[in-house]
C-alpha cells in the first residue's frame, strides 16, 4: 500500500476509472452480443435496430478512451459486414 498522500489518491482515482472503463466496455460488448443474437435468430429488422445501438455504444467507448479509434472502426466494420451478408 502506498504511504504518500498523492500515491494514495492516485490509487483511488485509478480504481474509479477502472470501474467506469469496465462499465463502458461491458455496455458495448452486450450491445454487440444482442446484435449477433438477433442475426442468429434471422430477425433482420431487430438486427438493423440493434446495429445502430451497438455502433453508438462503440463510438461512446471510443470517445471515452476505453478503446482506440481504429479498434472501434474495425468492430463497426465487422458488424456492418455481418448485417449486409444477412440482408443479402
Amino acid at each position: 500500500m502506498p504511504n504518500i498522500k498523492s500515491a494514495i489518491k492516485r490509487v483511488s482515482v485509478i480504481e474509479k476509472k477502472t470501474l467506469r472503463n469496465n462499465m463502458i466496455k461491458s455496455e458495448y460488448k452486450t450491445a454487440i452480443r444482442r446484435f449477433e443474437e438477433a442475426l442468429a435468430n434471422n430477425d433482420k429488422e431487430k438486427a438493423t435496430e440493434l446495429f445502430s445501438v451497438a455502433t453508438k455504444k462503440i463510438d461512446q467507448a471510443c470517445t471515452k478512451g476505453v478503446i482506440v479509434k481504429n479498434t472501434a472502426a474495425r468492430k463497426k466494420s465487422n458488424l456492418a459486414k455481418k448485417l449486409n451478408s444477412a440482408n443479402a
